[in-house]
C-alpha cells in the first residue's frame, strides 16, 4: 500500500453512494482524462463508457477509497471494481450490455469502472482497488482478468503486469469514437 495514506479504506459501495460516485466520476474523466480524450470525447462518454454501473454494486463487486472529511462524513478518493458478468465496460446506458454471468472455468472477471479523485490521483488509490479487485475475483474462482481501459489508465494497469491484447474505438451519442485498450492478465 506504499504512497496510500492510512487515512483511507476501501468498502464495498452502496446505492446511496450513486451521486456521488456520478460526481467523483465526471471529474475524474474532466481533470484527469483530458490530456488524451477531446472535450467532444468526454462528453459523448459520459454517461455511457464513463458512468455508474448499478449491477456492479448490486452484485457487491464495486469499492469505493473512502476518508473521513472535516466535517466527519466520508470523502470519496476512488472507486473500482470487477465483475463476474460479461459486460467489459460502460455504465447502466453503455452499449453492448449484456448480464449473463461468466464461466470462472474458461473466462476471464472483467476489471470495471475506477475512476479516482484528481486530489488523490497518483498516490495508489488504484492499485489499492485493483489489488482488492484481483484478490476477489481469484476467491471467486478465477484465473484472469480483463478491461476496457481508457488511454489514461493504460500505464497503471501495465505496470501491474496487463497486457494490451487489441484496441477499439467505441462509438459515442455523438457521434464521436472513443479509443480505449482491451488488457488481460493471468493471476498468479
Amino acid at each position: 500500500m506504499s504512497g496510500v495514506s492510512s487515512e483511507i479504506r476501501l468498502r464495498l459501495a452502496r446505492a446511496e453512494d450513486i451521486p456521488d460516485l456520478e460526481k467523483l466520476i465526471e471529474l475524474s474523466v474532466r481533470v484527469l482524462q483530458r490530456a488524451d480524450y477531446t472535450e467532444a470525447q468526454m462528453e459523448g462518454a459520459m454517461g455511457t463508457v464513463f458512468g455508474v454501473d448499478t449491477q456492479l454494486i448490486a452484485d457487491g463487486t464495486y469499492y469505493v477509497a473512502v476518508m473521513q472529511g472535516g466535517d466527519g462524513n466520508e470523502v470519496l478518493a476512488g472507486c473500482g471494481g470487477w465483475s463476474k458478468r460479461k459486460t467489459l465496460f460502460g455504465s447502466d446506458h453503455g452499449p453492448n450490455r449484456t448480464s449473463e454471468l461468466l464461466n470462472p472455468a474458461i473466462e476471464a472477471a472483467k476489471i470495471r469502472a475506477f475512476f479516482v479523485h484528481p486530489d488523490w490521483a497518483r498516490r495508489g488509490i488504484g492499485t489499492l482497488i485493483l489489488n482488492a479487485c484481483e484478490l476477489a475475483a481469484r476467491q471467486a474462482g478465477f484465473d484472469r482478468s480483463e478491461m476496457g481501459a481508457t488511454l489514461t489508465g493504460v500505464p497503471m494497469y501495465a505496470a501491474r503486469g496487463y497486457q494490451e491484447i487489441e484496441h477499439i474505438m467505441v462509438p459515442l451519442k455523438n457521434g464521436e469514437l472513443l479509443p480505449v485498450v482491451r488488457m488481460t492478465k493471468r493471476f498468479p
